[in-house]
């Protein structure tokens, strides 16, 4: 199981986190790139605001691909199985490399573009089809521990890309096109590793029918002396479904039945993009100079950052045992918290030398209740709350609303800074507990719980207390 959501995030979350962390070191290389491409082109100086314009284009045309690579990934892993679909996404991340690698030689931003684009694609199906997929083959008593490797592997990716994006690394201006197109790397291992495991065990009875397949890929993720009473799990769900087909994104619209579950992954998956993190980041730079760091040094601190959140992951692997429900609830909470403890230190930065420690406090401790709840267990969430015929469209609904938050987010909140200042904090904190309290009032526990008994509980909610 372990070797399994290694070889599952790799490929998948992994990529997420890498391609939106290492964009942020060549900035000025690239610059410079379209620059000179466009006085050799048109021996003429490129305009300022078109350059602006260029550079908005291939930093926002990731998230275009991640809403496109969402709206697919569940026809893909409907079509092609979980496995499958993570397969084929490798072929992309691979072509993605090439076209962004050999953008800088050949004088052609357009590559680098049409790279950032399908690169955003395969992320989108990974942060879609991966949690699909170790949601299923986790037993039930491993599932919320197995399923935070999504997140693991997402913060992974982030601090890896800052580590390689590092001057001393890979983020100098010659090694530019091998930083950008190193996220092949971990899609050959994905390839290399991913096909000596199964396919997902509830893919493999409930959609094909194919039993035989089912018992086999049950023994090897849970051994042949446990698997019997997971298969008969999966077999009591497909009975419960009688047949019924994968559903597409907009019958969940007018599903009764699963209501209050579409609702509730649309908040969550709304509260996790919004919530601050990014406003977090932005400021964390303007903290730590406050602090007296000195600015070459900033990237290495703001590695940190990253270290923050990897740690909280793996924490939340055994914390997960207490409970997704209070787990997401507290970490929402603590950021109410944070929010307010950092809109007062902000705001009283220059009187006494001791604030700007507190805010560079709360910037860390900020991120640490991020992973600790909205970070990692939102997607765990989300395969919990669906059966087997709603869980792909509901991923695929859940990675849209995630994808045009996050590019709603990018272009709304430098007006947002601009115009609160450090109070856009109290927006968020807002935010924060409006989330916290609906989780409260709405969600049940659904720590080793089965997919039918979570549907069970949501019945009332969909149908009335005389149902």
């Amino acid at each position: 199981l372990f070797l399994a959501v290694c070889a599952v995030g790799i490929g998948g979350t992994f990529q997420y986190g890498y391609n939106v962390s290492i964009i942020n070191a060549p900035t000025q290389h690239i610059h410079k790139f379209l620059n000179e491409t466009w006085s050799s082109r048109y021996n003429k100086e490129l305009n300022p605001d078109l350059l602006t314009l260029l550079w908005s284009v291939i930093a926002s045309i990731f998230s275009l691909g991640g809403l496109c690579g969402a709206l697919i990934g569940g026809s893909m892993a409907i079509r092609l199985g979980r496995k499958g679909a993570l397969l084929m996404n490798n072929v992309i991340a691979i072509l993605a490399s090439i076209l962004m690698g050999i953008s800088f030689p050949t004088g052609l931003f357009e590559l680098l573009i049409a790279g950032r684009f399908l690169i955003g694609i395969n992320s989108g199906i990974g942060l879609c089809v991966q949690p699909l997929y170790i949601g299923e083959f986790a037993p039930k008593h491993l599932r919320g521990g197995l399923a935070m490797g999504t997140s693991i592997f997402l913060t992974g990716g982030i601090l890896t890309g800052q580590i390689i994006g590092l001057r001393e690394l890979l983020g100098g201006e010659k090694h530019c096109p091998l930083l950008l197109s190193s996220s092949c790397i971990p899609a050959l291992a994905q390839l290399l590793f991913l096909p000596w495991f199964p396919e997902s065990p509830r893919y493999l009875l409930i959609d094909r029918g194919d039993e035989l397949s089912c018992a086999k890929a049950l023994k090897r993720f849970h051994g042949s002396s446990e698997y019997r009473r997971e298969m008969e799990d999966i077999q009591r769900e497909c009975f419960a479904l009688d047949g019924e087909k994968p559903k597409k994104p907009w019958q969940l619209f007018t599903d009764r039945g699963v209501r209050w579950q579409l609702i509730t992954v649309i908040v969550m998956t709304m509260g996790q993009q919004l919530s601050g993190i990014n406003a977090i980041y932005f400021y964390a730079t303007y903290v730590f100079e406050q602090a007296g760091i000195l600015a070459e040094k900033i990237p290495y601190v703001t590695l940190g950052t990253g270290v923050c959140e990897c740690l909280t992951a793996l924490s939340c692997v055994r914390s997960n045992y207490v409970g997704r429900r209070y787990l997401i609830i507290g970490g929402y909470l603590l950021m109410t918290l944070w929010c307010t403890v950092l809109t007062f230190s902000l705001t009283y930065q220059e009187l006494y030398s001791w604030v700007p420690y507190m805010s560079m406090t709360c910037v860390f401790a900020f991120i640490l209740s991020f992973g600790l709840g909205p970070g990692g267990i939102t997607n765990t969430l989300t395969a919990e709350l669906f059966v087997q015929s709603s869980r792909p469209a509901a991923y695929m609904i859940a990675g849209t609303v995630s994808w045009i938050s996050f590019f709603t987010v990018g272009m709304l909140f430098p007006f947002i800074v601009n115009g609160l200042k450090q109070y856009c904090f109290v927006v968020f904190l807002l935010e924060c507990f409006f989330v916290a309290a609906f989780i409260f009032l709405i969600i049940p526990e659904t720590k080793n719980k089965s997919f039918l008994e979570i549907k069970k509980e949501f019945h009332k909610l969909n149908f009335g207390r005389n149902a």
